[in-house]
């Protein structure tokens, strides 16, 4: 096991080392560009008003680009993974239970929140979960970053990121100008999205809220500004108070549907019903069916707070696992019709002890989180193979059965 160890940590690096030269960079040349680099937008950061100070204590210590930032950009699960596997992910007994105490901890704040923003609390809590694990990720090193360096890694190597990272740096070094944050705390994500809440640069610029009235809009060290400044960005982009997210729905056997936003009372009236056997409470809101996984999977109706939440991120996939951890957490319950998953799914507590059982045996060298990722998947058919099963990297039930039969 030892050797089969040493083997994935080469491999890692190898992968890493391929992003660079992915992107057209030779690895013996990279770190000498990338300080050039660096030394040449100094000039572009003072023009738009940085300080030569701001930018040099900024960039103190960073003399090479980051491998794993060019890595991630090109793994985005929003877009790669299963539904069941980004869903499973992060709706989850562990995610709703995190939810509910949260929300007894941090209830007198998310009173003022939902007063002053009219957002509701549930889809706040969702949001933080879903963008750092309720804060956990902050503390995390393999998570969090140099937000300079990530963002100069995508400017200098990343030709389709290049024009986003270029602005965002600008915005993220006038935050570090202004003093809302000092350049030991400004971290962020691969992406550069920075705090509990995970605002890009130019987001916390529009939205930042100071909701706790320190002088600073501080999204990595107050809860109380995360949770204002994520409910100030949907206020501001159209959030209906009062309103859901959407609604599951069962739709009738043997026809097509049409395209695009109609009535609830339309959609009544051609068979599509609540999953739940509850009427529409607003037949005459609009509504857009969507069906992330397929007819066999769970279909929906979205209203217009789903949209609004996708000015958050424009994915369908993470505006929905919002809403349904959202619903969770509040009590309402949980999918009527399961993802058209290919496996019996594991509880939370059991991927867990599936994670422990394949690092016993030296597959995994990941978190126990949890979270079923790349790392876990490759575990898995590593020991599938060994085993003489299908080498599917399903988390499955007859996965865990044969660990634990060892």
């Amino acid at each position: 096991m030892i050797a089969q160890k040493a083997v994935f940590r080469f491999a890692a690096k190898l992968v890493l080392s391929a992003a660079l030269l992915a992107a057209g960079i030779q690895a013996s040349s990279a770190d000498a560009g990338f300080r050039r680099w660096v030394a040449e937008f100094r000039s572009v950061a003072t023009q738009n008003g940085i300080s030569g100070a701001t930018y040099d204590r900024a960039f103190r210590g960073v003399t090479e680009p980051d491998p794993e930032v060019l890595e991630k950009a090109r793994f985005q699960p929003e877009f790669r993974n299963e539904a069941w596997e980004y869903f499973d992910n992060r709706v989850n007994e562990n995610t709703v239970a995190t939810g509910r105490q949260m929300a007894r901890q941090w209830g007198p704040w998310l009173d003022r929140i939902e007063r002053q923003f009219g957002v509701d609390r549930h889809i706040l809590l969702a949001i933080w979960s879903i963008e750092s694990n309720y804060g956990a990720a902050l503390a995390n090193d393999r998570v969090m970053r140099s937000l300079p360096r990530s963002l100069a890694t995508l400017a200098y190597a990343d030709s389709r990121r290049a024009k986003f990272a270029r602005t965002q740096l600008i915005a993220a070094l006038k935050i570090l100008e202004r003093g809302d944050v000092s350049e030991r705390h400004l971290t962020s994500s691969w992406a550069g999205a920075m705090g509990h809440t995970q605002f890009i640069p130019t987001s916390y610029q529009a939205y930042a809220v100071d909701m706790d009235r320190d002088g600073r809009r501080d999204i990595w060290n107050s809860v109380p500004d995360a949770l204002a400044s994520a409910a100030n960005l949907l206020r501001k982009n159209g959030w209906q108070s009062g309103e859901t997210w959407g609604y599951e729905v069962m739709l009738p056997e043997g026809r097509k549907f049409p395209g695009g936003s109609m009535s609830l009372s339309r959609w009544a009236s051609i068979g599509v019903v609540r999953a739940n056997g509850k009427a529409f409470p607003s037949p005459g809101r609009n509504a857009e069916l969507k069906v992330p996984d397929g007819r066999a999977g769970p279909a929906f109706l979205m209203t217009r707070n789903f949209f609004v939440i996708k000015r958050y991120n424009n994915s369908d996939k993470y505006a929905l696992a919002v809403g349904l951890l959202a619903d969770q957490i509040a009590g309402y319950g949980g999918l009527v019709r399961d993802w058209n998953r290919p496996f019996q799914r594991l509880s939370f507590q059991e991927t867990q002890e599936l994670q422990q059982r394949l690092g016993a045996l030296g597959y995994y060298e990941g978190e126990i989180d949890g979270k079923v990722g790349q790392g876990s998947r490759e575990a898995i058919r590593a020991f599938q193979s060994r085993m003489g099963l299908a080498q599917d990297g399903h988390p499955s039930k007859e996965v865990l059965n044969v660990l634990r039969g060892r």
